[in-house]
């Protein structure tokens, strides 16, 4: 969706020959994994999220759609490639930009109203707003936002059964104050409220930083919106182990794509106030990962509960072999959106992803436990999803938010509902 065909958006939308689509997934190239501004050439993200849907829980192909909204790019490097397919002018901002992204919004609504449309790869400054503007109106979500926190929070809820923790009990420091961080605060929240804290209670047990430090109300710049429920009324304070020391927290969560950044000091720190610490590094690729499960390993004697955003493989550390969790989106949004398009929900409410979240959990199994694993394999993805969609469907029923009469067997309507490639082999006569 070009910026300079403003005004025809509902004409390009009605030119896909599909008339039965159940899922778009929407990006615009803004903040692409870990490599940022990718332009148009950020296409293969929505592609590859919709194979996911496919491949996890059972979405037809043919009723998928990536759309890529090509708002200019501000990557000098792509601008001056004779080879680069978008529009070659820096990136549209304000009123102008959001008109673009509401045009294309509304015809995708307008030809597929039962659509669900998934945000993936938005900048924090856009993430924030444009769900708060759709999720009222349309069956919308953010994979960056809520996805991530859903998957965060189940395996924090199956490393609770590690350390024998309550959730309401922690103290969780954030590397990183970006959507992705503030999703998954917000999910924690919302299960330390179940556990009976307030809001505000619960908000008083994260600490954020982000580049310039611990934020706070008392440093003197400006917050991002998104960061002022988390910002705390203290002394400023720099680096990650500053926090660590005062703070003393029980877990620690990277979303900051700085390498390295759990070093041996705060990792060692951290174990001298818990018995067995959590640390979930996830950024994304490996090469980002604020440290490595052999690390996290080495430097707590083998006492930690472990999680990365990119896969790692097994390792061995005296004599037992940690298959560590990897905590991956796709745990999460395929079997929400299976949900929500199987019942016809008219809206994506946070305690689906909420109730997905304690489902995942729930299928995380003793075995994977004592191999160090908060996240059920991922071989049994189809079956995954199948009873996270159920869990969706549950609250939409419940939530009367639901088109489809409710069928007498949930989960063998969900089942009955995903695609399944089957191929058959034709012996030549």
């Amino acid at each position: 969706m070009p910026a300079s065909a403003k005004g025809n958006f509902k004409k390009i939308i009605n030119n896909w020959p599909e008339d039965k689509v159940d899922v778009i997934v929407v990006t615009d190239g803004s903040r692409i994994l870990g490599l940022g501004d990718l332009g148009t050439s950020g296409i293969g993200i929505p592609i590859g999220k919709l194979a996911l849907y496919v491949a996890c829980a059972g979405i037809y192909p043919s009723r998928t759609l990536p759309v890529v909204i090509d708002v200019g790019t501000d990557n000098e490097k792509l601008l001056k490639d004779h080879l680069y397919l978008g529009e070659r002018h820096p990136r549209l901002t304000g009123e102008e930009y959001y008109d673009i992204i509401d045009e294309c919004v509304v015809a995708a609504h307008e030809r597929w109203p039962k659509a669900l449309i998934q945000f993936e790869d938005f900048t924090n400054d856009h993430a924030f707003p444009l769900l708060n503007k759709y999720r009222e109106k349309l069956l919308c979500f953010n994979d960056d936002i809520q996805g991530t926190g859903g998957v965060a929070l189940a395996g924090i809820l199956a490393a609770m059964r590690i350390t024998k923790g309550k959730l309401n009990e922690q103290k969780i420091i954030f590397l990183g104050a970006g959507s992705a961080a503030v999703g998954i605060a917000d999910m924690i929240v919302a299960g330390m409220i179940e556990e009976g804290l307030s809001k505000q209670e619960a908000r008083k047990r994260f600490w954020f930083i982000d580049s310039k430090g611990l934020v706070t109300t008392t440093r003197g710049d400006k917050l991002a919106e998104h960061k002022i429920a988390y910002a705390r009324n203290e002394k400023p304070q720099k680096t990650l182990l500053e926090v660590v020391k005062t703070v003393k927290p029980t877990i620690l969560i990277g979303v900051s794509k700085q390498p390295g950044a759990f070093n041996e000091k705060v990792v060692r720190e951290m174990k001298k106030h818990v018995d067995i610490p959590i640390i979930f590094a996830l950024s994304n690729p490996t090469s980002k990962s604020e440290c490595t499960p052999t690390q996290a390993y080495e430097w707590t004697d083998g006492n930690v509960v472990y999680a990365s955003g990119s896969p790692f493989d097994p390792i061995k550390y005296k004599g037992k072999t940690y298959s560590t969790g990897q905590g991956n989106n796709m745990y999460i949004f395929p079997g929400v959106g299976l949900g929500a398009t199987v019942c016809k929900a008219t809206k994506i409410t946070d305690s689906m992803f909420y109730t997905a979240a304690k489902t995942l959990a729930n299928l995380v199994s003793k075995e994977d436990l004592k191999k160090g694993r908060v996240y059920p394999d991922l071989k049994d993805i189809r079956e995954i999803s199948s009873h996270i969609a159920v869990s969706v469907c549950e609250i939409a029923y419940s939530e009367g938010i639901a088109w489809e009469k409710r069928p007498d067997n949930l989960l063998e309507f969900v089942k009955s509902k995903m695609f399944q490639p089957v191929y058959l082999l034709y012996k030549a006569v």
